[in-house]
């Protein structure tokens, strides 16, 4: 399995998960990661985290299945350096899918640093952490704020002037 030059290669992930911080309506999202003594935080907008979410679950379903229980090939080892700790808004993020190792390749960029071709990190996630943290992204993207069934819009807990209805129905939450 080719090495990906980054910045910080964190290797396969011991953990990745979705988080919502703050009250619907102020929340900002994030994904956690950790690896060997090696963790970050990459912040993201709720539609990145969503369409990350649908991305995994569309390509995974194309990766090998359960059913292909053989001895994996491991793409990269575990970070086992020491204590590092990176916390960044992401700029992009790139998924590379593997399917002799059953894994997706995530390339993460920095949104401070543009221009550079170089990824500020990248990490391995199996098909099955994958797919969790995908079923996770999305229970944490629906937990917000309810969607107004006529214009789409967010509806806030006073309520909701929808533009659809021009304006002049107040829509309840």
């Amino acid at each position: 399995m080719p090495r990906y030059r980054a910045n910080n290669n964190f290797g396969i992930v011991s953990s990745i998960g979705a988080q919502a911080v703050g009250e619907p309506g102020r929340r900002t999202f994030r994904l956690v990661i950790e690896a060997g003594r090696a963790s970050a935080h990459l912040w993201l907008e709720k539609e990145q985290l969503q369409q990350l979410a649908v991305y995994i679950d569309e390509i995974g379903e194309d990766l090998p299945g359960e059913g292909d229980r053989g001895r994996r090939p491991e793409p990269e080892p575990t970070w086992t350096g020491g204590n590092l700790y990176l916390e960044f808004k992401l700029g992009s993020l790139s998924l590379v899918p593997d399917a002799a190792s059953k894994s997706f390749l995530f390339l993460a960029f920095d949104r401070e640093s543009p221009g550079d071709d170089t990824p500020d990190l990248s990490f391995w996630v199996p098909l099955d952490e994958a797919q969790g943290l995908s079923k996770e992204a999305l229970e944490v993207c629906a937990a917000g704020r309810p969607r107004c069934l006529l214009c789409g819009l967010p509806i806030n807990a006073d309520g909701h002037m929808c533009v659809r209805a021009n304006g002049h129905q107040p829509i309840e939450p």
